[in-house]
């Protein structure tokens, strides 16, 4: 299960521990912990605005929290060195561009600037760690593409494959699935829940966390509303509190996900 209440002091991997921000004047996160399991796919679930995306920055190092700690195996994510952060930790954000005139495999390649000293050419690790990325990513035929004649969803996918080029542990996605369509949607969940890294993903559609997710995080207002397997979290009444909707919930697959209907 998904810790949300065990301190982050000590423990292994990437965890927060009481976490608050602001934005604003605005709390947006209230006394958040998160600590997921390692090797496992951890859905962030909540309607806009409930801090989401603010608590994956957070994790990321990229906002400090003003109160609450954040750490990676038992230190302070303050005090670790950027480099080793970044070998370490990959974020896949909702949009990415550049005014770069890249190819896919250029874009790939940015994965493995943490690993390498400033201005040394690359090594055969590295590009073995990018064509490993391109081929789980089934961007293989596309590594010579120019990055502005790609679809949304290719760029996605580049994006995932930039990450694992990286060669995480920890992996931290923000809506990911956004500006799919439903084909590419299933393919990324499956390929991001099939990884075996411990993996902290934001997403909109409940169905979809049910499908793929080990466990949720459900945030309601900045604050943790319930955490837990999916079939014990994702439940009629959760909906109804947390997204203000009517639904049904059933369990038709013999592993007990659950499937949410929405009912007018």
């Amino acid at each position: 299960m998904t810790d949300t209440s065990t301190s982050a002091h000590g423990g292994t991997g990437l965890r927060a521990a009481r976490v608050s921000r602001t934005a604003g004047g605005a709390l947006v996160l209230d006394g958040v912990s998160l600590a997921p399991r390692p090797g496992t796919l951890t859905g962030l679930l909540g309607p806009n605005g409930s801090g989401k995306s603010t608590l994956l920055r957070v994790l990321a190092g990229v906002l400090a929290p003003e109160t609450g700690v954040v750490t990676l195996d038992g230190e302070r994510l303050g005090a670790v060195p950027r480099r080793a952060l970044a070998r370490r930790v990959a974020v896949v954000e909702q949009h990415a561009d550049t005014q770069v005139d890249l190819t896919v495999a250029d874009a790939v390649r940015l994965g493995r600037v943490p690993h390498r000293r400033a201005w040394s050419p690359a090594t055969p690790a590295d590009e073995e760690a990018v064509r490993s990325a391109l081929a789980r990513t089934g961007l293989t035929a596309r590594a010579h593409r120019a990055w502005r004649t790609l679809s949304g969803g290719e760029r996605q996918r580049v994006q995932l494959a930039r990450a694992l080029a990286q060669e995480p542990r920890e992996l931290l996605l923000d809506e990911p699935t956004n500006h799919l369509d439903v084909h590419h949607q299933l393919a990324l969940m499956a390929l991001v829940s099939d990884l075996r890294l411990t993996c902290v993903m934001a997403l909109h559609d409940l169905n979809l966390a049910a499908m793929y997710c080990d466990h949720v995080v459900v945030l309601h207002e900045g604050r943790v509303a319930a955490a837990g397997p999916v079939h014990e979290v994702l439940t009629e009444q959760l909906v109804a509190d947390v997204y203000g909707v009517r639904a049904t919930v059933t369990h038709p697959d013999p592993d007990g996900r659950p499937h949410i209907r929405f009912v007018r």
